[in-house]
């Protein structure tokens, strides 16, 4: 009996869903689909990198690295019959993102040839016929969707950056004309934009990931933007950390949106759950989201109504309706992606430019700074100007933490523009240069922060955008306001800071004021005239000298971990609390100011540290540092330049378990580092600064500067012998007598050892420093360096590439004077012809 019933449910659920099945062909038929264009290619990317962005260019140490594979169809699926016909197939090449006309007689999609290095869109007609190349160049372009004015809007590598947390290139909004030329930013993002499509209003709708002083893996979710590059604004999810928001595109009859849900950072080729958002629930309501599908490894979604969609799952073309029941259309050879359906469709609404392209500034509009969420405790007329900041791009990266740039806080460096006053009603109007990523910090009558954007903006050429407050409700309309003082006058020009560079260097800028003011009590040894009343070395245990540990600078470190700045350290959060980060949460600052045994600077080298901290207290100046001058560093989350197999390590080690390890365990949270490279399991992306095991790390107590100051070696030695004699044993005698010792002078060899590799590799503070060659390569295919440039001979000022380099990028209007660009030559080698060995230029 138990056996029947069991047959007859499972011929009744057999029924049911062969009915729903029925259901959603019926639907295809409904609107009129009879063919279906995707693409089957292998899945992921050449390394199986699980980056959702790491498919197109090379990876940084080498142009022979490519991050994507080989071998790929595009192709046409009969829905009645099932027949599947090519349009184009390259068993070398790469095919991905078509994109159907409004008049479905052609197809938009972006392809690399077999044997070449670069994705360029191109055109087909839906009969195969008419294949055309419409872009070209050095760069990369992806992802390209038809426009209503009859232009196309894309992502593109042409603009020059690389992500800030990993080894492969960015790609942001591009827009070009129906033919391919005149291609230009409508972005000025320094991250990734993707997956544009329309709306039915005229807005692009798509996915922009970006972490301004916060976290690098949670914010990568839904904007929009007009299609000539102005009013960007949030559609749904930058408040809220946390997955992936891709591949969004409207869906017919509704106001809704269907995208893929992409756990955590997203996974490669866009993996997720199939999702619905309503945005009229706003911006940042968590509940306007609603998963359609359990699995999480569909990608590439479509919406016919709000009951069908069509999407792809593994090597399977599938339907889905709102309850998440699917039917399979079509199994592929390999992985299918992007399936879009052959239908004509109309064209949405065309919004009018708005844009000058004869002006090389916009301006922004701000009702009423006090106005928004998170501003308990900030008064009327508080704030008095704004700081405004231009977050840079990078030329190069080569892995995911942030090193040597900063330990645990910003990836990148950050221009100081200048201020623009804020009025007594809270208003602002004032100028900024166009096409560029800028964030404020409101600061109050003594130049303090009060609070801080964290995220950026842009305006585009002769916009004029504006916004009610500091992280206003998105939903709320704007409280009613007769007349705004700043409204009534021409926008403010921005104002420089004087006498502060515009982008800081510590060992440059910071330390000389360390050295003058604070390292008298600050050091490893006492000076000439005798230390004030109670200081000595090393007051307090605090070092703020500028010697050089295996990474930082000891006094940068010092700084760091004892939280003396606070800058917006890597983590989820946002919209922080007033006077929570910045230079009035900062200790320094009070101490510069007289409360630290009456110490106080100048106003010029008050303002030096004052800006630093909120320019994001960068170690180094310049990009050129990255991937370089440290022992121990990082490349692609691996440690690398490690001292692990040197002798003086093998050695030193060997001397630290002897005559350590009573009191430093490796179990406890006292342990020590083994080598200059032992990170003994302190994260090297995200740290916890009250981690007991940080005053212990690596980059403090090895110095290879002046190896005999290392803390390693000072603090178990007797204070007879020059030492601290910190690290007392049970005995109550020093752990070494003398620097006679055996085991001292292990210890010390390994640290003359790193002092003496780290003059070899060099530091980007260091005389004749080198700076890594793919850093070279970059600026030499951006057209910063000239094909006459020899990296084994040539010397370069790494601080005037880097501005040469940014400056490259800012827009200019047609008659405007632009910096001269080298016309490099194809860097590549490779199937294509070379003017010049460019290979044996860049190995």
């Amino acid at each position: 009996m138990a056996t029947a019933v069991l047959a007859l449910a499972a011929t009744l659920a057999r029924g049911a869903e062969g009915e729903r099945q029925s259901k959603l062909l019926d639907a295809l038929a409904e609107h009129g689909v009879r063919e279906i264009v995707f693409v089957e290619r292998p899945g992921g990317s050449a390394e199986d990198d699980d980056h959702w962005y790491a498919n197109f260019g090379y990876y940084a140490p080498t142009f022979d690295r490519k991050t994507y594979r080989q071998g790929t169809c595009l192709r046409v699926l009969d829905v009645k019959t099932g027949r599947v016909r090519d349009l184009l197939d390259d068993p070398r090449g790469t095919i991905r993102d078509p994109c159907v006309h409004y008049d479905a007689e052609k197809v938009l999609f972006s392809y690399r040839p077999g044997g070449q290095h670069n994705f360029h869109l191109y055109e087909v007609g839906v009969d195969g016929s008419g294949l055309k190349q419409l872009t070209n160049g050095l760069y990369d372009d992806l992802e390209p969707t038809y426009l209503p004015d009859g232009g196309i809007a894309f992502v593109s590598g042409r603009a020059k950056r690389w992500v800030n947390c990993w080894l492969t290139q960015v790609a942001i909004l591009y827009r070009c004309d129906a033919d391919g030329t005149n291609p230009r930013p409508i972005s000025a993002n320094i991250e990734h934009d993707n997956t544009p499509w329309v709306l039915p209003d005229g807005r692009i709708l798509y996915t922009r990931w970006e972490y301004v002083d916060r976290s690098q893996v949670d914010y990568h979710h839904l904007w929009t933007a007009n299609p000539d590059g102005t009013n960007h604004a949030v559609f749904f999810g930058n408040m809220h950390p946390s997955r992936l928001f891709i591949d969004a595109k409207p869906i017919p009859g509704s106001g809704d949106v269907v995208l893929i849900n992409s756990p955590g950072h997203g996974n490669w080729e866009h993996r997720g759950a199939v999702a619905v958002v309503t945005p009229q629930r706003g911006p940042d309501d968590r509940g306007a989201m609603r998963d359609l599908t359990t699995a999480k490894d569909y990608r590439d979604p479509w919406a016919f109504s709000p009951h069908t969609f069509l999407a792809a799952q593994k090597n399977d073309l599938v339907l889905l309706d709102d309850s998440g029941a699917r039917s399979v259309l079509h199994s592929g050879r390999t992985s299918v992606h992007e399936p879009r359906p052959v239908i004509r469709r109309p064209r949405e609404h065309i919004i009018p430019p708005r844009m000058d392209p004869s002006k090389a500034t916009g301006a922004l509009l701000l009702t009423n700074v006090h106005i928004g969420r998170n501003m308990m405790g900030v008064n009327p007329g508080e704030i008095k100007k704004l700081l405004v900041l231009e977050t840079l791009p990078k030329p190069i990266n080569y892995t995911g933490g942030m090193d040597p740039l900063s330990y645990s806080g910003t990836f990148t460096l950050e221009r100081i523009v200048g201020t623009v006053p804020v009025e007594e009603d809270g208003s602002a109007y004032f100028e900024l240069p166009a096409n560029r990523a800028f964030f404020f910090v409101a600061l109050d009558q003594n130049n303090l922060s009060v609070k801080r954007m964290q995220s950026f903006t842009s305006v585009a050429p002769g916009e004029t955008t504006g916004c009610v407050g500091c992280h206003e409700h998105r939903t709320r309309t704007p409280p009613p306001v007769r007349r705004m003082a700043a409204a009534s006058r021409t926008p403010s020009p921005l104002t420089p800071i004087p006498h502060v560079p515009d982008i800081l260097d510590f060992p440059r800028d910071v330390q000389p004021i360390l050295d003058r003011h604070c390292v008298r009590c600050h050091d490893y040894v006492n000076h000439p005239g005798g230390n004030p009343p109670g200081a000595g070395p090393a007051a307090g245990g605090v070092i703020l000298t500028g010697d050089r540990g295996p990474m930082f600078s000891h006094s940068y470190f010092e700084l760091t971990i004892r939280q003396q700045f606070v800058d917006g350290r890597n983590r989820a959060k946002s919209n922080l609390p007033p006077r929570s980060i910045g230079t009035s949460a900062s200790p320094l600052m009070k101490k510069i100011a007289g409360s630290h045994h009456g110490v106080r600077l100048p106003p010029e080298q008050t303002d030096i540290l004052r800006y630093w901290i909120e320019s994001g207290a960068a170690y180094p100046g310049t990009y050129a540092a990255l991937g370089s001058g440290t022992i121990g560093g990082y490349a692609q989350n691996k440690q690398v330049e490690t001292d692990r197999q040197w002798p003086e390590a093998k050695a030193a080690g060997e001397a630290i378990r002897s005559r350590c390890a009573a009191c430093h365990d490796a179990a406890t949270d006292k342990r020590l580092p083994m080598n200059l490279s032992d990170e003994m399991g302190i994260s090297f992306w995200r740290m916890n600064m009250v981690d007991p095991l940080l005053p212990h790390s690596r980059h403090r107590v090895w110095n290879l500067s002046r190896p005999e100051m290392s803390r390693m070696l000072l603090a178990p030695l007797a204070k007879t012998a020059g030492g601290f004699a910190t690290c007392t044993p049970p005995t109550s005698e020093p752990v070494f007598a003398d620097t006679r010792d055996p085991h001292y002078r292990a210890i010390l060899d390994l640290a003359r050892a790193g002092k003496h590799r780290l003059e070899e590799i060099t530091r980007f503070d260091m005389p004749q420093f080198k700076p890594p060659r793919p850093y070279l390569r970059e600026m030499h295919r951006y057209g910063i360096l000239p094909d006459s440039f020899q990296p084994a001979t040539h010397t370069v000022d790494v601080y005037d590439l880097d501005r040469r380099y940014f400056e490259s990028l800012w827009y200019y209007p047609p008659a405007a004077a632009r910096p001269t660009l080298f016309e490099n030559a194809n860097p590549y080698g490779g199937d294509e012809r070379l003017p010049r060995p460019a290979r044996a230029l860049w190995p």
